[in-house]
């Protein structure tokens, strides 16, 4: 029997449908990742199932005496500490606590004990504080008022409280957008341990590969379910695009002879009855999108000049806020080809080093060079604030850029997917993702040697995070970066430093082990042991320094590629342009000769070139590829 059973369901928001007559089944247990482009509905399923809205038609039904938790948006407030207040968010567990102590009636009292007994009440304030301990609070966090942290730790507070319930259907809507990369390790966990079934809206890749056992794709106002994780779920997609393109390509083929037919023979009296049936046939050729996403999302970085090493080197270096340390003996060193993850729990100085490498915090003490001729790009993640939302990106590009021709303003802004409507339009119109694209974009006008990544997949989607990874991938300086997105680290970087105890050191593994690590530590931390010591195996070391290597020597490789491909997409539009022409009757009607021997013979030439740049291409890709397998 189905847990939650979706029937033909219809949601409208301010006249627009989001929904059309979708149906979805969760069964016990089950967990489900609910993915689609922004603006979708996604936000909006989740709270008609919570009931928060009503439908404009079709049903939701929820299993009797089924509980449901999900994170509400609104924050916790007041002067509670944080495990009471988790602790009063089972609301069951609550009245039957105060009906313990007031009533009179012995039955009742019976019932009463034997309900607290089997929601396991009495291991309550553990399995709270275990909770709160996973999402970073320690146990002198946890008896602190709610007033006394952010915003972002009360959606943690929020979040706990959504955990302890311990619901039968469990709804998670971006539930790692306030974590660090810590506590989104210890979530994933949890979910992974949990015994409900779970509906989850998510960016992070990481998060849906290892936690959910099927995808719902939320597409054109319907539900389609594939099983296992997201990679599953893009390897289906993709294949369903392949086919679905050969047979647009086949459909449009027979149109277009279909079509041919009925212009010519339309008119005769003899061929009237076929060109009907023509007719008929075009009809019934199902219509068949060729793509699956609207718009493809691609990012690209300016390609920066070279420096000789060391980029920048640091020796004993302490930094801090208004005289307090918070960092301390930092000696490190950055080359260009260096691709670095800071890791760490929030607070713990992530930010602060970012803020030392991109120059807006002095070193209190110690020895800090770097390059004279060293551009950064730093991408911060609350910089957002400081856009003026009345303004155009152009207006923010164009003065950042003020020796700049609009054309190169525009064209920094198209590298992140800013065209001509959305470069125009009012920052306070565009979405989260789309402003996040504006500051990677005003970050990087420069072609900095140094990208300094301050939670940069915080406000963009999937595709988006994958466009992401491959700019990297093929950005040519150094990159340090803090993520709580453990997939978009594992692409990325190739080494770890773990900043920790107010000082930064190299964690000599990959996330795996870190994960593992974490684990560990909070296990070993509730036995009473001490925390053991970060370590790997040799062979992972080599492995990471194996991939550093890898891409130094690959370089010049994907920049002969990337050269070939230019060269040959501009002269396979020249010679699109050509064969316009020839193609043109006009031409043959003015009985040009002499242009039409012209034309051929550029074609013939643009044949030429395009068969050796094509074979340069090949070429490159081939040494590539054999660099790789190497």
């Amino acid at each position: 029997m189905s847990l939650l059973t979706i029937t033909d369901l219809t949601l409208r928001i301010a006249g627009r449908t989001l929904l059309d007559e979708a149906s979805l089944s969760v069964d016990p247990g089950r967990k489900i990742g609910l993915v689609g482009r922004n603006g979708a509905g996604k936000s909006t399923l989740l709270a008609a199932i919570a009931g928060d809205i009503s439908p404009d038609g079709g049903s939701i039904t929820l299993s009797s005496r089924a509980t449901l938790g999900r994170v509400k948006q609104e924050t916790p407030e007041g002067e509670q500490s944080l495990i009471e207040t988790v602790l009063a968010g089972h609301l069951e567990r609550t009245a039957l606590l105060h009906e313990a102590e007031t009533t009179t009636d012995p039955a009742r009292l019976a019932d009463v004990h034997d309900r607290l007994l089997a929601i396991d009440a009495h291991s309550a304030p553990a399995r709270a504080a275990s909770i709160l301990a996973g999402l970073g609070f320690d146990a002198s966090a946890q008896q602190r008022a709610v007033s006394d942290f952010s915003g972002g730790w009360r959606m943690r507070v929020a979040l706990a409280t959504a955990l302890f319930l311990n619901p039968d259907l469990l709804l998670l809507d971006e539930p790692t957008n306030h974590l660090d990369i810590e506590a989104t390790i210890w979530l994933e966990n949890w979910i992974r341990n949990f015994q409900g079934a779970a509906i989850i809206v998510s960016h992070d890749r990481s998060l849906l590969d290892s936690t959910v056992n099927a995808i719902a794709h939320l597409d054109r106002g319907k539900l389609s379910l594939t099983p296992g994780g997201y990679e599953e779920f893009v390897r289906i997609r993709t294949e369903q695009a392949l086919q679905q393109n050969r047979a647009a390509e086949r459909i449009a083929t027979q149109r277009a002879h279909m079509q041919s037919f009925v212009d010519r023979f339309r008119a005769k009296a003899t061929k009237a009855r076929q060109a009907q049936a023509r007719l008929k046939a075009l009809e019934r050729l199902p219509q068949i999108d060729s793509v699956i996403e609207d718009t493809p999302t691609r990012f690209a970085f300016p390609e920066p000049s070279q420096l000789p090493p060391p980029m920048m080197t640091m020796e004993h270096v302490s930094v801090g806020y208004d005289g307090r340390v918070v960092l301390h003996d930092l000696s490190l060193r950055l080359d260009m080809d260096d691709r670095i993850a800071l890791l760490g729990q929030n607070g713990r100085g992530k930010s602060t080093f970012a803020k030392l490498l991109a120059g807006r915090l002095t070193p209190m003490a110690g020895k800090f060079q770097h390059s004279p001729r060293l551009k950064i790009g730093y991408f911060a993640q609350h910089q957002g604030d400081e856009l003026v939302l009345t303004e155009t990106p152009i207006d923010h590009m164009a003065r950042a850029m003020p020796d700049a021709l609009p054309a190169a303003v525009r064209a920094q802004l198209a590298r992140f997917g800013l065209d001509a409507g959305k470069a125009e339009s009012r920052v306070g119109d565009l979405s989260g993702g789309e402003k996040a694209r504006l500051l990677l974009a005003l970050a990087t006008r420069d072609a900095p040697h140094l990208l300094l990544l301050d939670e940069p997949t915080n406000h963009l989607d999937l595709d988006a995070r994958d466009a992401l990874i491959r700019a990297l991938s093929a950005f040519e300086g150094a990159v340090v970066l803090v993520s709580h997105d453990a997939h978009f680290v594992e692409a990325v970087a190739d080494r770890l430093w773990l900043v920790e105890n107010g000082t930064i050191q190299p964690f000599d593994g990959d996330m795996a082990a870190y994960r593992g690590w974490l684990l560990e530590r909070a296990r070993r931390a509730g036995d009473g042991e001490e925390n053991r010591s970060i370590g790997e195996t040799s062979a992972r070391k080599d492995a990471r320094r194996d991939r550093a290597d890898q891409r130094k020597t690959q370089a010049p490789l994907r920049k002969a590629a990337r050269a070939a491909e230019a060269l040959l997409t501009q002269i396979l539009q020249d010679r699109k342009a050509v064969e316009a022409r020839l193609a043109d009757p006009a031409l043959y009607d003015r009985g040009d000769s002499r242009e039409i021997t012209r034309l051929n013979t550029e074609l013939g030439a643009l044949n030429a070139q395009q068969e050796a740049a094509e074979e340069r291409w090949l070429e490159a890709e081939a040494a590539i590829e054999a660099a790789n397998t190497q």
